[in-house]
């Protein structure tokens, strides 16, 4: 199999926003992984000072799309002490929207998994093989599909300029962005769905998907990639800044791609990506959940990852450290910060012992622009 971007130099493909010149690439440093933690604070707290500054853009709105089981023993990594082998996450898409400076709108949807395709993920795809059918539908609530929230919204799907993922695990953008080539499983060459809409995608995940390794092969599909355009791809190297108050971060670790969407809105900064699940993950001396704030104590750490993948453990857990930087107090209870998990824990009947103790469930910024 040879995805398309096998064959073309990745870095002679387009990009996008300003280069924020803060962040340089720990991951890649020599120093010791305590001394690019210490480093990633630092440069989290200058980016803050400089981001607040760009303005906030004009409206957030986030659309929930389904809630699904997830491994306890990956989504709290060693903390957990349910008894329950699957919690709830519900992941959902935002819809963010802003002018540039000379008053051209832009659209940018962050997370539009396309949940009917979802499903194929190597992972998840076994799982579903395994679970009857009856528990299966206990446990997956669909909420919403992405092309509903936007009729929902008014946004005809045309204007969308831009598609971001924190990293591809999951996703199958076939439907979103067009092929090159009939499809034999979708019975059709699909139109794209976003003819304007580029992905955002860190370089360096999209030239590891031409060779996965063992870690990472049940998380991602790669033949849905093998008749992608390249052309669909805006490939970045670290963070940028796309607009006013809306920035992404390079956060390597869960994947080597890893990247987290920053936004500055009328409550402050907050921080969007699945390197933890919930809010609490971040300050876990808070948690109310079994075991968490205990383990916290016991092993001397200050977040609780999100561990299905753990391609480089000790830069996930620092980006997770640069993101609880970055974001500011919430309002509703200051212990916890404005992180909003890509993918967040969810309560469930099915899951006893992972019911958060504290959830955003959305964010809400701005009015509807005209």
């Amino acid at each position: 199999m040879r995805l398309p971007w096998a064959s073309v130099d990745v870095a002679d493909l387009p990009t996008v926003g300003v280069r924020v010149d803060t962040f340089r690439d720990l991951s890649r440093s020599s120093e010791p992984p305590g001394v690019r933690l210490r480093e990633s604070r630092a440069q989290a707290q200058a980016f803050r000072r400089e981001f607040t500054l760009s303005g906030t853009p004009d409206t957030v709105v986030t659309c929930d799309l389904v809630t699904l089981p997830y491994p306890t023993r990956f989504g709290l990594f060693r903390a957990s002490l349910a008894i329950a082998p699957f919690l709830s996450i519900t992941n959902r898409m935002l819809v963010i929207r802003w002018h540039e400076s000379d008053g051209r709108p832009r659209v940018l949807l962050f997370e539009p998994s396309d949940v009917e395709r979802g499903r194929y993920t190597p992972y998840f795809d076994d799982l579903a093989r395994r679970t009857p059918k009856i528990a299966e539908r206990a446990m997956v609530r669909l909420h919403g599909t992405v092309l509903g929230h936007l009729s929902r919204l008014g946004i005809d799907p045309g204007n969308v300029d831009y598609l971001m993922f924190d990293h591809l695990h999951t996703q199958d953008l076939r439907r979103w962005v067009g092929t090159t080539a009939h499809q034999d499983d979708l019975g059709t060459r699909p139109r794209p769905a976003f003819p304007q809409a580029r992905v955002i995608v860190q370089r360096d995940e999209l030239a590891a998907m031409a060779e996965l390794h063992p870690l990472q092969k049940p998380w991602y599909q790669p033949d849905a990639y093998r008749d992608v355009p390249p052309e669909a791809f805006l490939p970045i190297d670290g963070s940028v800044v796309l607009g006013p108050g809306v920035a992404v971060v390079k956060t390597p670790g869960h994947v080597f791609g890893n990247q987290s969407l920053v936004l500055n809105t009328s409550t402050g900064v907050w921080v969007s990506s699945e390197n933890v699940i919930a809010a609490e993950a971040l300050s876990p001396k808070h948690s109310r959940l079994p075991g968490l704030a205990g383990w916290a104590r016991r092993w001397q750490q200050e977040v609780v990852l999100n561990a299905n993948t753990i391609e480089t453990t000790a830069d996930q857990y620092n980006s997770a450290v640069l993101e609880k930087t970055l974001a500011d107090r919430s309002q509703s209870d200051p212990r916890f910060v404005q992180f909003f998990p890509s993918s967040e824990l969810t309560g469930s009947w099915t899951g006893p012992g992972t019911t958060p103790s504290f959830s955003h469930r959305h964010i809400t910024h701005g009015t509807r622009p005209d």
